[in-house]
């Protein structure tokens, strides 16, 4: 059978020859000989008067700048090979010499860092306000206030050294136990071992029994490698805790806040709307149940189709779809994504082998974005498809700033990608051709909302506790269990019969190190999406100029400016989140209508 989108995706743009790139290998030893003396001119900047040196300013900027993206468009291409095989060993050497260099870029960032805290305010007034570097003037006065929270430069030097086969080798230990893990499948009197993403596909199978059966042997492979997760995720958080008690750190959500440029109390509305609207979200929860059968679901219920016999779409036909609907919106994106897919950006195969999940990870010197996910053909499929389009579209439209102001933060970018979705997943709605389909749509989209309002939830609940909890000495496998139930418990307003208690060693988001507490901003990401997106249906086709504007500031003020200037809503306040977790729950008075 002929297709018209290759499932696989071409990296050779990027950097030809894969894990066998030469090119990729220069990169990478230029990098090595350029980071060390890029540190050098930026140490030997004349800071003592109240004059500064524009022309050397300009040039090292300039400069890090280049070696930012340079080093960006290598850890990219790396973390690509990673995904696709799970066992490329010239991917894994690749990775720990990027993350020798990603401590070398760091440390270059603590010698700017120390600069900038060393000028007077006359001094650093007139280098923001010099033509070259105002428009990356937000990023700098970012870097100058967090240099004054932390360690004399030596020892944040010495820190980012050590965090490569310290801090970053952790995070490497689980993905490495991850890779070497088979799960026992039975079917048909045939023993087939599955690869940990092969089987989270299989725990949204339509066939309950299947889920079951499935479960069990995913439970019993997380427990079996558990005496190993504990050590790895107690020494991840004993290393963020002791270095957050040197800065003088008392707050662990410190961190996490910053990185997404957020107050705690946007973070406590955006929380407190959720639970108020837990209770009604439960009601859908309940419905399912009943539908399926049951008097509660269990952990594996929740993302589950209602029918076995669900619709199946092919690859080309969710290309087509997706394309088509973004074009209502707008035209550029539609281009866009017509564009990914003909010039083969994706890797959706099904195969073993590669990692569980999906990303987008985009090239800021190609001006390119790669996909990864596994397609199978369910609607869920579809839409995570959509979703990460969406990230994709929000680094094109940031290609030609500069490259300092291109890094915005997780709850954001979480922001482009479920705009993407609800494009799609509103448009499989009304395109039902049955009652029976919509119910099903209408139930993949509260799938969504459930993770966003219960499953991120428990999540934060279960490492905010964590993190207390660690700061009196390293927990027990059983205590972890105990903690990630509570959780998931209160997470999901007691909704479910049966819950997870492992997944605090199967959620890899509990593991990495670039992005600490890897939870809240997915919630931040939808509620503040369902907001645009309240806005793109009250206006129109106009709205798509204005939503490529706020996309382009996302990395250059915090998110209370971003919504301030370009929705005119006060994040700290509950109003917003509230008229957002309204909007999203009016799908359970539809569902709720529709399944009497």
């Amino acid at each position: 059978m002929t297709t018209k989108y290759a499932q696989t995706w071409d990296l050779d743009p990027i950097f030809r020859g894969e894990s066998e790139s030469t090119t990729l290998k220069e990169t990478l030893v230029n990098l090595e000989k350029q980071l060390p003396l890029l540190k050098k001119q930026i140490l030997a900047l004349d800071t003592t008067t109240d004059v500064p040196p524009l022309k050397d300013w300009n040039r090292v900027l300039e400069q890090l700048q280049q070696l930012d993206i340079q080093l960006f468009e290598a850890n990219s291409f790396i973390y690509c090979l990673e995904a696709q095989n799970m066992n490329d060993e010239k991917a894994k050497a690749l990775r720990n010499h990027a993350n020798q260099l990603s401590a070398s870029f760091q440390s270059v960032i603590t010698a700017l860092e120390s600069q900038v805290t060393k000028v007077s305010n006359k001094y650093w007034e007139q280098l923001l306000a010099d033509p070259q570097i105002k428009p990356i003037s937000f990023y700098l006065i970012e870097k100058r206030q967090q240099a004054f929270e932390k360690l004399s430069p030596s020892q944040e030097e010495l820190v980012s050294d050590l965090s490569v086969d310290g801090y970053h080798a952790w995070e490497q230990m689980y993905y490495a136990i991850v890779s070497g893990m088979k799960i026992p499948y039975d079917e048909n009197g045939k023993t087939t071992y599955l690869s940990v993403g092969q089987a989270a596909n299989k725990l949204v199978n339509p066939n309950r029994s299947v889920r079951q059966k499935v479960f069990a042997k995913w439970e019993e492979a997380w427990e079996s490698q558990a005496h190993l997760f504990v050590e790895t995720i107690n020494h991840l958080a004993g290393y963020r805790l002791q270095l957050y008690k040197h800065r003088k750190w008392d707050h662990i959500l410190k961190e996490p806040l910053a990185y997404n440029r957020m107050q705690e109390k946007t973070l406590d509305a955006m929380w407190n709307a959720v639970e108020s609207g837990k209770g009604h979200l439960s009601q859908y929860l309940k419905r399912k149940a009943k539908l399926l059968g049951l008097n509660q679901l269990s952990w594996y219920d929740v993302s589950a189709p209602l029918s076995e016999n669900a619709k199946q779409i092919t690859y080309d036909e969710a290309a087509d779809f997706i394309v088509k609907q973004f074009g209502l919106f707008s035209t550029d994106l539609a281009e866009f994504a017509q564009h990914a897919f003909e010039q083969r950006w994706i890797e959706a195969e099904n195969r073993s082998g590669k990692n569980p999940g999906g990303f987008c990870t985009s090239f800021p010197i190609s001006k390119e974005s790669r996909i990864f996910m596994t397609y199978s053909g369910t609607t869920q499929n579809l839409f995570t498809l959509a979703h990460e389009l969406g990230h994709a579209y929000h680094s094109y439209v940031m290609k030609d700033l500069p490259p300092l102001v291109q890094n915005y933060a997780m709850n954001v970018a979480e922001t482009a990608s479920t705009f993407a979705e609800l494009i799609v997943i509103d448009a499989s709605i009304k395109q039902a051709k049955t009652k029976e389909e919509k119910i099903a749509l209408l139930d993949d989209k509260l799938q969504a909302t459930t993770a966003y309002f219960m499953d991120i939830h428990s999540r934060f609940l279960f490492e905010k506790r964590f993190y207390e909890q660690r700061k009196q000495g390293s927990l027990g496998i059983s205590q972890l269990c105990e903690l990630m139930e509570g959780a998931q418990k209160e997470g999901f307003a007691h909704s479910l019969s049966q819950y997870h208690p492992y997944f605090w060693a199967s959620k890899l988001h509990f593991y990495g190190t670039d992005v600490p507490f890897y939870n809240f901003p997915y919630t931040f990401g939808y509620l503040f999406s369902m907001g645009i997106y309240a806005r793109a249906l009250e206006e129109g086709a106009s709205f798509a100029s204005k939503y490529v504007e706020l996309l382009c500031d996302t990395g250059r003020m915090t998110v209370e400016d971003l919504a301030a200037r370009h929705l005119g809503v006060d994040l700290t306040q509950p109003d917003f989140w509230q008229s957002a977790v309204r909007l999203s729950l009016a799908d359970v008075d539809e569902f709720l209508r529709l399944t009497e």
